[in-house]
């Protein structure tokens, strides 16, 4: 009865939706008897309605454009304003589903209290930051974006249909780019100490740097890895994996960054846990498989941190100078910080080594501690801790009943998992804690380990 009365409800207000834009629609038309203007605004009227309907669909729009930066790889559409037409209808979209109708139901989580007491300490930390303009600009631009969508994706994905369109559309997405950084490495074109690919550096984008690049691509990895390996599902979806694979893990290559190779071997290695019972025949094939990797990615070419570089290289040096500063800034302002995108320009004051530039910090951990002090540093792991425990009970859980539940399921269990380990391992050397990736895989672990509680339920009636 209490459905029929929901349907009924629904019903009664797409009517009275209908019948307000056909009156409007019918009032402008006597005014302005002007046919393009119509056709222009009832295009506009079906893509709002669109928009306000399917929330998840552009929500997940705004961070694939946001996080893999779509419009700077194809550089032709970065005039059209994506992302910011992306974020509108995508906040519109939300207010009007969990604010107007209540089709969305909110819910509360230890991750969404680690995660608001985080983003509280940011806040203070950007009131008492030492350069206010640069923390405001940050946290204007870029952080409270990531953060709203990290709450709005864990809501928003509620069905297995979702996840497996989640999985296979930042799948593709991580294969555009990598296409793209493979296509630069052949045309060396972008390239950093002539050997290390970037994209958009032209640009000014975070593909610019190498190691950023890297991570992106490990993050799509994970996913694809999950698609291949899951017999489970249909061989179609099966086949992207199979295809995404090999462009990832070239472009990962081209870029020679370390911590993306780490990053890389980890989400093997969780793959690898969930197959390989021989813990010694796992830790032999990771030996050989990290050694294969350097020389294939021809690190010891490098310009810098290359086998040129006696003793410990320019590169290892600069990261523990990095981290140094890191940590007297979290000395001088242990409950603050130095705020919010500080740490460069705090380098030159901290740092006991001064070549003459300030340099990034190269490590999330390190970065988080110079940005919000101990107190961020330490709510920030309670966070971390918090969503390995939650993503592997849930992976343990799904996998004893793999074959009885939706294998969307159980492949976003395992990918979540695995490109959750491979950021944390990478994420050592590579600056990623006020960045989109963390804070994308701690909303799709609340979001798989609700789903996979309904599906288990469900088998359990």
């Amino acid at each position: 009865m209490m459905d029929n009365n929901v349907l009924l409800q629904s019903q009664t207000r797409q009517w009275v939706t209908a019948l307000a834009c056909s009156l409007i629609l019918g009032g402008l038309w006597y005014i302005f008897p002007n046919p393009s203007w119509l056709i222009s605004v009832s295009f506009l009227i079906l893509a709002t309605l669109y928009t306000l309907n399917r929330p998840f669909v552009i929500v997940l729009l705004f961070v694939i454009f946001s996080f893999f930066r779509i419009h700077e790889v194809f550089p032709q559409l970065y005039s059209l304003k994506i992302p910011l037409f992306l974020s509108i209808g995508s906040l519109t979209a939300l207010i009007w589903q969990v604010g107007v109708t209540r089709q969305i139901k909110l819910f509360w989580c230890k991750e969404f209290t680690l995660l608001t007491s985080f983003l509280l300490l940011v806040i203070i930390g950007v009131v008492f930051a030492s350069n206010h303009p640069l923390a405001i600009e940050y946290f204007k631009n870029i952080y409270w974006k990531i953060i709203l969508m990290t709450f709005a994706i864990a809501i928003l994905v509620r069905t297995p249909q979702q996840l497996a369109f989640t999985l296979k559309i930042i799948t593709l997405a991580g294969v555009l780019v990598g296409i793209v950084a493979i296509q630069n490495k052949l045309g060396g074109i972008g390239l950093v100490e002539g050997t290390r690919v970037t994209i958009g550096r032209e640009l000014g984008s975070m593909l610019g740097d190498p190691n950023d690049l890297a991570l992106v691509l490990m993050f799509p990895t994970s996913f694809a890895v999950g698609l291949l390996v899951t017999h489970q599902l249909p061989w179609h979806q099966r086949l992207i994996g199979f295809i995404a694979i090999p462009i990832l893990f070239w472009a990962i290559i081209a870029t020679q960054s370390r911590g993306g190779l780490l990053g890389i071997m980890a989400v093997f290695g969780i793959y690898g846990l969930q197959r390989i019972k021989s813990k010694v025949l796992l830790i032999s094939i990771a030996i050989i498989a990290g050694g294969f990797l350097f020389v294939v990615a021809g690190i010891s070419d490098r310009a810098s941190g290359g086998a040129a570089e006696a003793g410990v290289d320019a590169s290892a040096m600069g990261r523990l100078y990095a981290w140094e500063a890191a940590f007297k800034m979290a000395l001088t302002n242990p409950l603050t910080g130095v705020g919010l995108d500080n740490f460069y320009s705090n380098y030159f004051y901290y740092s006991p080594h001064w070549d003459g530039l300030n340099h990034a910090v190269h490590s999330t951990w390190f970065g988080v501690l110079a940005e919000t002090g101990f107190l961020g540093l330490s709510v920030f792991i309670a966070l971390i801790v918090v969503l390995i425990k939650n993503a592997n009970r849930t992976l343990q859980s799904v996998k004893a009943v793999k074959d009885r539940i939706d294998p969307a399921i159980y492949t976003s269990a395992q990918a979540v998992f695995a490109g959750l380990m491979g950021t944390i391992v990478s994420g050592t050397f590579l600056t990623q804690g006020f960045n989109w990736p963390i804070y994308i895989l701690a909303a799709l672990v609340v979001a798989v380990g609700k789903t996979a509680q309904v599906a288990l339920h469900q088998l359990k009636e």
